[in-house]
């Protein structure tokens, strides 16, 4: 009778060391590794509305190029710039990476948003350890929000053609 009662105790030690380990485990957050090109560089493909960014970032003085232009030459309007820069202020790396991207399709406003996404998902393979606060900030998750399609009987999507009574 002893021994099954030391035989229980062992077991119940034996369980709670186990359940401390799998706490521990749980509380470690696994950080991924850095993915990088023989060049240094971190790739990402970012998107919003119908535009397609195409974003590549390594360390360098702040240099953000778009379709071989620069920031300035690209986007006129100080609003879209600051939407592209919004990735490296909130993660506390302005001017700390050249920025090379190619993006295609939409107007400048989903452009500017597709870039901001691409460069967040490649701040987020080159320094993993960003991914909390990209996420916390919703840069990381795509804005799936698109023009929804004219319909038939309509005179757009929704909005029908004026009424006449006579």
């Amino acid at each position: 009778m002893a021994e099954k009662i030391e035989s229980l105790k062992d077991l119940k030690s034996a369980s709670a060391k186990v359940a401390k380990a799998a706490v521990s485990a749980n509380s470690e957050t696994v950080v991924n590794k850095p993915k990088r090109d023989k060049f240094g560089r971190s790739y990402a493909t970012g998107k919003r509305k119908d535009a397609v960014a195409r974003v590549w970032i390594k360390p360098g003085k702040g240099n953000i190029t778009i379709n071989e232009k620069s920031i300035d030459q690209y986007f006129a309007r100080p609003v879209l710039k600051m939407i592209i820069n919004q990735p490296f202020e909130i993660s506390n790396r302005v001017n700390e990476f050249d920025v090379v991207c190619t993006v295609k399709g939409g107007g400048l406003s989903g452009q500017a948003g597709a870039i901001k996404h691409g460069i967040s998902k490649a701040l987020n393979e080159y320094e993993p350890e960003l991914r909390t606060v990209l996420k916390k900030a919703g840069f990381l998750t795509r804005d799936d929000r698109t023009v929804e399609r004219k319909k038939y009987g309509r005179a757009k999507a929704r909005r029908s053609y004026q009424f006449s009574k006579r």
